[in-house]
């Protein structure tokens, strides 16, 4: 089938996508620009990983202020060319980002983020608990890293459950991104504030 031209631009803004890779995905989705967007996402997975060692020197910085105006989030996203970081489908993942900061307050972007205080104080709750429990040395040493790897399911934000689809990390939202787009992408930094708290989040604790 023949593709409009303006579909195949209007798909390239909106996922950042080579042209020839947007004409391919309408022709498979037979012009619906929702399927071809999905397209890309899937035929584009297995690619993502290999962009992950790419370095990210371009970007934004993303501000969202919750309903209210009681609640902001400043997230600084990056990727690889200007071109990508002025992409709908970049400014969407930022957006998302954003939010879900906003939504759960984690501590780090990754468990390489979170301070070594942090995560020894939360070692030695964890060792208590476990040696309260009477359980054998091995079932102790397990249920701390178990412990272990809900705390960081819980607080850093690239192993959170995405607050749209709990079924997804904000890992895979990142790595969907990458494979869309085409490009490496990062979160380097993210700051939280929130009226009546001491401080903002920072994410890089």
């Amino acid at each position: 089938m023949s593709v409009d031209a303006k579909l195949v631009k209007q798909l390239r803004d909106k996922t950042g996508a080579g042209m020839m890779d947007c004409k391919k995905a309408l022709v498979e989705s037979n012009g619906d620009l929702e399927k071809a967007v999905d397209h890309l996402r899937k035929s584009g997975i297995a690619k993502a990983a290999r962009k992950g060692t790419r370095e990210t020197k371009e970007g934004l910085v993303f501000s969202y202020i919750h309903a209210g105006e009681r609640l902001g989030v400043l997230v600084e996203i990056n990727c690889e060319t200007d071109f990508v970081a002025k992409t709908e489908g970049f400014s969407d993942l930022a957006r998302n980002l954003a939010m879900q900061i906003a939504a759960t307050n984690p501590i780090a972007v990754d468990r390489k983020n979170i301070s070594e205080s942090i995560l020894n104080r939360e070692k030695e709750i964890y060792i208590e608990q476990a040696k309260s429990s009477g359980k054998p040395d091995n079932i102790i040493e397990k249920m701390i890293d178990g412990r272990l790897n809900k705390f960081y399911q819980e607080n850093c934000l690239m192993e959170q459950a995405f607050i749209k689809d709990p079924d997804k990390k904000v890992q895979d939202l990142v790595t969907e991104t990458i494979a869309t787009l085409g490009e490496n992408i990062s979160i380097n930094r993210y700051i939280r504030f929130a009226v009546g708290e001491t401080g903002p989040t920072n994410g890089q604790l």
